[in-house]
């Protein structure tokens, strides 16, 4: 398989997939929807849905089952994640799921986050230390006009490049864009303004 660096440079298709958290209701659910949209750079091609547990400790490991356990694996050229969090504070461990999957993973975000907001919300759970400790493990957070992002697996550079590549227009790439769509959707009934 080509690396990103290589897919760039030749101009060729870049195969991602990127997930995000549906919407769900704080304190009154245990369990929240992801949806992992393929798409192939920015045409879209499949999708995966999964469970997680809302501010538990899972969202890695569903994430490297699942796309481990698809038919896609073997075609993925990079992982894209809508932010660090999901379900609300069950944090990526985004160096752990580079390596498990071995491609690069990107944590996508749509503003520059407070980290002194985050840190303080992260103390009314338990474990936050651990909690805050994944959120650094992720790295520095990089900020290449529109994206801001965190990025293991490659360099920003490279990761930069690649998320222009996969958005269509704005700052969220296309995959990004669909799996917050078709989650809001499928929770709500009818898809939400904000992709």
């Amino acid at each position: 398989m080509k690396t990103l660096e290589q897919l760039i440079s030749l101009n060729k298709h870049i195969r991602v997939i990127g997930f995000d958290d549906a919407p769900f209701q704080k304190h009154q659910q245990d369990q929240v929807n992801i949806s992992g949209i393929i798409c192939n750079n920015t045409r879209f091609e499949g999708m995966l849905w999964q469970t997680i547990t809302q501010d538990g400790f899972d969202s890695t490991e569903v994430l490297i089952d699942c796309i481990k356990a698809s038919k896609f694996y073997s075609q993925i050229n990079v992982v894209l994640l809508d932010g660090i969090a999901f379900g609300g504070f069950n944090i990526i461990d985004l160096p752990r799921l580079a390596c498990d999957l071995e491609r690069p993973c990107i944590a996508v975000m749509r503003k520059q986050p407070d980290l002194v907001a985050i840190k303080q919300a992260l103390q009314n759970l338990s474990n936050w230390e651990a909690r805050w400790q994944l959120i650094q493990n992720a790295g520095v957070i990089h900020s290449v006009a529109p994206f801001y992002f965190q990025v293991q697996g490659t360099t920003p550079d490279t990761a930069a490049q690649t998320l222009a590549k996969l958005t269509d227009q704005g700052h969220v790439p296309e995959a990004l864009r669909i799996a917050h769509l078709i989650g809001s959707a499928i929770k709500t009934g009818e898809s939400s303004r904000r992709a």
